[in-house]
């Protein structure tokens, strides 16, 4: 019982010990220099702590960014499989049809197929082109050869089911090398061609992102308001509302 008292004790003097508040300098006491001196210990150990935080901040975006690219890629993946699937059972419906038909008919039906090989030729080289575009960011990491392959997916495919993603990881790169004015034309593609892609709230917070640092602090606060009454319940819009806070 003595012991368990003891222990009692000890751990609410500890308590009482972490919940003490910090000691505060007198800034009013000691001569100028000493006050002065003060002050410019307090402001530096202020700025160390932002710094600090704000590179937790950044790490923590990089994770998200991450995050969502392989989500990403697993969805277009599945995409992939069921458009795949599709095609087959496209293929293996006109199989049967050729083989009920009359001769002529067979004919005329063999070289309907050549389009739709053609097609399938076409679609497997969109898929394979923009997977190793991604596959440079996520797996080898090499963020400067991935900016020409994004650039030429989207020149060869700009219809893709694809472009607005490609896009957005353009545009995510370049902000990246603080190249800005590119950036933002990749973004505003996303935001004016592609208005029903999952992209589009994204893109409209790094086009905020890109004014506050070019210092457009109207069009920022324009932008995140629009993110947040277009996509209220995102992620984007808490972002932005973060953002539109600290303007």
């Amino acid at each position: 019982m003595k012991k368990s008292l003891i222990a009692t004790l000890l751990c609410a003097s500890s308590a009482l010990a972490i919940a003490a508040p910090a000691p505060v300098e007198d800034l009013g006491s000691g001569s100028s220099d000493q006050r002065l001196q003060r002050i410019e210990r307090i402001v530096k150990a202020k700025q160390q702590a932002d710094f600090a935080l704000q590179q937790q901040v950044d790490r923590l975006q990089q994770d998200v960014q991450d995050l969502r690219g392989l989500i990403e890629q697993q969805n277009y993946q599945l995409e992939q499989m069921q458009q795949r699937q599709r095609q087959l059972y496209d293929d293996i419906a006109k199989l049967q049809q050729g083989a009920a038909a009359k001769p002529v008919a067979v004919s005329a039906a063999s070289v309907a197929v050549t389009p739709t090989s053609t097609v399938a030729t076409s679609t497997l080289g969109e898929t394979a082109s923009y997977e190793n575009a991604v596959n440079l960011v996520l797996k080898q990491r090499q963020y400067d050869q991935a900016i020409p392959a994004f650039k030429q997916f989207i020149a060869t495919y700009p219809k893709s089911t694809y472009a607005a993603n490609a896009n957005y990881w353009l545009g995510q790169l370049l902000y990246n090398k603080a190249e800005l004015a590119d950036a933002k034309v990749a973004f505003d593609t996303v935001v004016t061609d592609f208005p029903q892609s999952n992209k589009r709230a994204d893109s409209l917070v790094k086009l905020g992102l890109i004014a506050e640092k070019s210092n457009q602090v109207p069009l920022a606060k324009t932008l995140y308001t629009q993110v947040s009454k277009e996509y209220p319940d995102s992620s984007a819009a808490r972002i932005a509302a973060q953002q539109l806070a600290g303007l």
